[in-house]
């Protein structure tokens, strides 16, 4: 009877579920020694276990990243994908006109080649609008993911420019039919009227969709894994005047600091299976 007691009562204790294969491989590498403080020191902001969970990143992938940066997201990516996947990171031109971006690909490249045991298979590629839109072979990616990167095409595109819809037709052309879009980036609250992406950063989550739609994507699911409910939106700098840039210096900085890095949209969009390649 005490055996039989024991048993029911194991049956009964809650279960934990154990982490999938590919949650495993994120957070592994998140955990990484290649990996910097100053980087893991903004995991609590950027979320990327959950956020690569959401867009459902999976080992075996051929994933592109959009204008990387310094490499933040590239430094996860990577090693996930690095045994039985491919990632292509979609770069800034060779000699980019903003100095921010010189800086970042400059900081890129040198982290390539610092650690050639996890960069290795890296393939970089080239997305500048008009010129260079070939961010991988067509209708090679299971997946693109772009964070906070729409807001600067969006503001390029408001003064006469193209490169968002240029953005939109470079990752649709790159991704096989049923592949995955994820977006990241600064949300403006939507019972406002519209931002100035591109001096503020912020921009709204309806305008992100209904760009992607008119680029062929559906929308298929949204997640509020990066909102900041402290984020008020309306700072003298705009999302810079949050952490990590805090544009104003000393000026309030522990005020900033408090509120945290910025409120953002996280949405899943898909290329419609039937979708020519």
């Amino acid at each position: 009877m005490r055996l039989l007691l024991t048993a029911l009562a194991l049956c009964l204790l809650p279960v934990t579920p154990m982490a999938s294969e590919p949650v495993k491989a994120i957070q592994t590498a998140i955990d990484g020694e290649h990996r910097s403080e100053e980087n893991r020191a903004r995991d609590k902001f950027r979320h990327p276990l959950e956020t690569l969970e959401f867009f459902g990143l999976r080992p075996d992938m051929t994933v592109v990243e959009m204008w990387p940066g310094g490499g933040w997201y590239t430094q996860i990516l990577a090693p996930v994908v690095a045994a039985e996947g491919r990632l292509y990171t979609a770069q800034y031109s060779v000699n980019p006109r903003a100095g921010y971006q010189r800086r970042y690909y400059g900081a890129f490249l040198t982290m390539l080649g610092s650690n050639p045991d996890v960069y290795r298979d890296v393939t970089v590629t080239t997305f500048y609008p008009p010129y260079q839109l070939e961010i991988a072979p067509r209708g090679s990616a299971d997946m693109v993911l772009t964070f906070r990167n729409l807001h600067n095409w969006i503001g390029d595109q408001r003064k006469d420019g193209v490169s968002a819809t240029l953005a939109f037709r470079a990752m649709y052309d790159a991704l096989k039919p049923g592949g995955i879009l994820g977006i990241t980036d600064h949300r403006w609250p939507e019972d406002q009227s519209d931002a100035d992406p591109y001096n503020t950063g912020y921009m709204k989550a309806s305008e992100a969709i209904a760009m992607a739609e008119a680029a062929g994507f559906k929308l298929v699911a949204r997640s509020e894994v990066n909102a900041n409910p402290r984020d008020t939106h309306d700072y003298a700098e705009g999302v810079w005047t949050l952490p990590p840039s805090l544009a104003l210096g000393e000026t309030d900085r522990e005020k900033y600091l408090a509120i945290g890095e910025s409120d953002r949209f996280t949405l899943k969009f898909v290329k419609p299976a039937g979708a020519t390649p």
